[in-house]
């Protein structure tokens, strides 16, 4: 299972949060690969339709209990996740897929705020993959 592979790749790197998209998981679920601590949230399409899209927080297990609420899925290109910083500061972290030749509007909409867009990154782990 591909999810074990990217725990134990987390957990190597250190990794407490990683947000990762292009997941193919159908609806909204979670699971816990607990021999490498983390976490695992997401949000995909329904398993009638087709899964070529669908975002995932993957979450250090020690994290998870101290979040107020668990990441919400908005539907299979956007989920959110309320992180506590300190006092009654939060940050708001957003998974966002966005393909390229798609324009998403609530994308779009959330840049007018206050954003910080972390990094983009086309990571894989293994070797079973189209080049």
């Amino acid at each position: 299972m591909e999810e074990v592979l990217v725990a134990w790749e987390l957990a190597r790197y250190k990794v407490d949060i990683a947000a990762l998209s292009e997941t193919r998981f159908s609806e909204q679920c979670q699971l816990d690969e607990k021999g490498a601590g983390y976490i695992f949230f997401w949000s995909g399409r329904p398993k009638t339709e087709r899964r070529d899209a669908g975002v995932v927080f993957a979450i250090r297990n020690d994290i998870v209990g101290r979040l107020p609420c668990l990441p919400q899925g908005i539907d299979d290109h956007l989920m959110n996740l309320r992180l506590p910083l300190w006092g009654d500061k939060f940050a708001l972290i957003i998974n966002v897929y966005a393909p390229p030749k798609r324009t998403c509007m609530p994308c779009l909409q959330l840049c007018r705020k206050r954003t910080i867009v972390l990094c983009y990154f086309n990571a894989r782990v293994g070797t079973d993959h189209a080049a």
